[in-house]
């Protein structure tokens, strides 16, 4: 008995000295936080949980928005006997003795096994190969956690074997709430011990970012700094109603969160998502929205070079006969990042992507080409008109005679160019401010 009192004691020490993200998790699916579409009120996977009844799971979303926290939720309310791996450091044999494990206790006591894999992106195509039956014959429930698309970076036999759920980044209602909680809560939070003025509640959550664990990791250090430079209270007490409580503001959180840590990961989901919406503000001829996509990328480290190849092929593809000049201020910027990098190359690309979020726009190149690569790969071939074909070959003077168009008046002549299957196809179809070219 000595024993057990002695590691619950030690085990409520360990519990208070975690981070505040951590002893702040939710413990029931009602102090969960967010994510409505996925596991609200009345729906299936929140029915699942709640009648433990749950199938294979990808968690799949941003860093901070309840992955982690739904699986150990999922691990106190079942009945199965539950095992965690983290991929960061489990191989194919710690995988193997979880499923050996999980066929024992089924077979002695019929319980069911819960595996819960954190960062399974992390996982390679043998480990993840390791799991692939036990999944399949329901000997294991696997419920894993990503950051990363788990379409590029889960094994499509395990994906189809598997409920793929996606979080949203919390909003900032979701993450006022949980900071607000985490300040009052007696229990796991900081119990009132601090107050917070409104401006930093606001600066906190417009930092997060949708990320409940930055939002915390914040809070807990101003509280920290705020209390260490309040110095004790008399009574070694504190209550919000006390105006001795140390206070947060926004300067405090700004001293908290010296440099903002910006969501990005050049291998992930993030990285295909900013520059998409870099595309789609040039596109869309906003460049107040093209520098803010841009400064994101910047700041987050992306490859100048990276940028600087999307907007030389936005420069055809989007600007193209409109401004034809476009290819080339694009591919200007394109050599200044190679040759320059970072931090100065930043001027050159916001140069560039201004001038192609303002330049007119005609995507008729664009289309022009996919039409024709269409009929290539899905007509019959067509051959070359006699009269187009090379003539440094035994035969060619029976070939009907070419007009060669520099002898005529502005270079042009009426002749036939597209093959005899193809005579009047109109590929190039001009767009905007470029005019077609009169017919003679």
């Amino acid at each position: 008995m000595m024993r057990d009192l002695f590691d619950e004691a030690a085990e409520d020490r360990i519990e208070r000295s975690a981070p505040l993200a951590a002893r702040m998790r939710p413990r029931t699916l009602d102090e969960f936080v967010g994510q409505a579409e996925a596991v609200g009120p009345g729906t299936v996977l929140r029915t699942a949980i709640e009648i433990d009844a749950l199938s294979s799971l990808i968690l799949y979303g941003p860093a901070g928005t309840g992955k982690t926290s739904l699986a150990r939720l999922i691990a106190g309310m079942t009945k199965a006997h539950v095992v965690e791996l983290s991929a960061v450091n489990a191989g194919v044999k710690d995988v193997r003795e979880v499923i050996e494990g999980a066929r024992e206790r089924l077979k002695m006591t019929g319980r069911r096994t819960v595996l819960f894999i954190d960062e399974i992106h992390r996982f390679n195509k043998s480990q993840q190969d390791a799991l692939l039956h036990a999944v399949e014959d329901r000997l294991i429930v696997l419920i894993g956690a990503t950051t990363e698309n788990p379409f590029f970076e889960v094994n499509a036999p395990l994906i189809s074997r598997s409920r793929v759920v996606e979080f949203a980044p919390l909003s900032d209602t979701d993450i006022r709430e949980i900071v607000e909680r985490a300040l009052t809560d007696k229990e796991r939070g900081l119990a009132g011990a601090v107050a917070i003025a409104p401006e930093a509640l606001d600066r906190i959550v417009t930092l997060a970012g949708g990320d409940a664990r930055v939002a915390l990791t914040t809070l807990e250090l101003a509280a920290q700094i705020a209390t260490a430079e309040a110095g004790p209270s008399p009574d070694g007490l504190s209550d919000l109603k006390d105006s001795a409580v140390p206070l947060i503001d926004a300067d405090l959180v700004a001293r908290a969160t010296a440099l903002r840590a910006v969501p990005y990961d050049r291998a992930g989901d993030a990285h295909y998502d900013i520059i998409s919406a870099f595309i789609k503000s040039m596109r869309g001829s906003d460049p107040d929205a093209t520098v803010y996509w841009l400064a994101r990328m910047v700041a987050g480290g992306e490859d100048p070079k990276f940028i600087a190849r999307r907007m030389l092929i936005f420069a055809s593809e989007d600007v193209g006969m409109a401004d034809p000049q476009a290819l080339f201020i694009a591919h200007a910027a394109f050599k200044a990042a190679e040759s320059i990098g970072w931090p100065e190359a930043r001027i050159n690309l916001a140069h560039a992507a201004i001038y192609l979020a303002l330049a007119p726009k005609s995507n008729a190149a664009y289309l022009a080409i996919d039409e024709a690569l269409r009929d290539v790969r899905e007509e019959s071939a067509e051959h070359v008109p006699d009269h187009l074909r090379d003539r440094h070959r035994p035969g060619a003077e029976r070939y009907p005679a070419y007009l060669y168009p520099h002898d005529f008046p502005g270079a042009r002549v009426d002749q036939q160019y597209l093959p005899d299957g193809l005579v009047g196809k109109r590929y190039y179809r001009p767009r905007g401010p470029v005019a077609a070219p009169e017919e003679e």
